[in-house]
């Protein structure tokens, strides 16, 4: 049965092979500067082996930011992500933070709908 923690701080190989499988590439190879700024994160266990992951990411104030929601691709389907963001949204709200964003691609519109989420106008710049 698959255990959602909430910021349990996963050893930075267990967070690298999650993302190397679940992202296709390597990502960060230290991701304690981006857990140790956030509002929290909440990690997916397969027994004790990591198989999700969602950060809340936020601006010190009102605003929160759900970031880099994963699961391996075996345990897709399974309703993890979706118990993740959820997991996420209440945490967010109980730490105080009023409005929670996240930012998608278009094929991910439906599974971020059900989750709660409704469009809003946004833009973005690609820096690099």
């Amino acid at each position: 049965m698959v255990t959602l923690r909430i910021d349990p701080f996963p050893p930075q190989d267990d967070l690298n092979v999650l993302w190397l499988e679940a992202w296709g590439n390597e990502g960060p190879q230290d991701f304690s500067g981006v857990l140790a700024r956030s509002l929290a994160h909440i990690a997916a266990y397969d027994d004790d082996r990591l198989v999700g992951f969602v950060n809340v990411a936020w601006d010190g104030g009102a605003h929160a930011f759900i970031l880099d929601t994963c699961v391996i691709p075996r345990m897709r389907r399974r309703g993890i992500a979706a118990r993740m963001v959820v997991e996420a949204t209440n945490v967010a709200r109980a730490r105080g933070a009023s409005w929670l964003h996240v930012d998608f691609e278009p094929h991910l519109s439906s599974f971020y709908h059900s989750c709660g989420f409704r469009p809003t106008r946004s833009g973005l710049i690609k820096l690099r």
